[in-house]
């Protein structure tokens, strides 16, 4: 079932992404933090709607995690460009994914089966991406609320991108390894 109400939710939520971009250039950050929000909250509640209504699908199980990365890259490269965020925050966030992305298509390309699943420090880091995000669109609409917040946060969320990152590049290796010692 690829139209099952988990899939549409997670299809909702990349299609909030433009929504939330054009919200962010126009300087609207706390109808940018709605609009972020719904997606964040999407993104729980779709996983959670396909374990208890047992509507996981291969397709939904590919989405959920383009969806993710479409959101939270598009995130924090305009926040970044907009200076709201430190670049280098973005730039760790966006080479995380781009080295997951290279892995599965390496694997794939080595014709070596990979199920795709996320890690426990992998939810993690997307929960710290996911507040960051919110705080700083919350300070830049409310000045003030979150800003001694703000930068310790910025390098929690960066540790743990790296840390998710490393992670990912070990299970990459060992299936690497273990694929072509068989």
């Amino acid at each position: 079932m690829a139209f099952s109400l988990p899939n549409i939710l997670t299809v909702a939520r990349i299609l909030l992404t433009p929504i939330f971009i054009i919200l962010l250039l126009k300087s609207l950050y706390m109808a940018g933090l709605l609009v972020f929000s719904i997606a964040a909250v999407s993104d729980g509640l779709d996983g959670f709607l396909a374990r208890y209504l047992d509507q996981r699908t291969t397709l939904g199980a590919y989405l959920d995690p383009i969806a993710d990365k479409v959101l939270l890259m598009a995130a924090y490269v305009c926040l970044a460009i907009l200076k709201i965020i430190p670049a280098w925050l973005a730039v760790i966030v966006i080479s995380r994914d781009v080295v997951i992305v290279l892995g599965i298509g390496i694997i794939s390309i080595a014709g070596l089966d990979l199920e795709i699943r996320p890690t426990m420090v992998s939810k993690l880091t997307t929960l710290a991406q996911l507040v960051t995000v919110s705080l700083t669109l919350l300070n830049q609409g409310v000045p003030g609320t979150a800003g001694v917040l703000l930068a310790p946060i910025f390098w929690l969320t960066a540790g743990l991108t790296v840390l998710s990152g490393l992670h990912y590049v070990v299970i990459g290796l060992n299936i690497l390894q273990k694929g072509f010692e068989d």
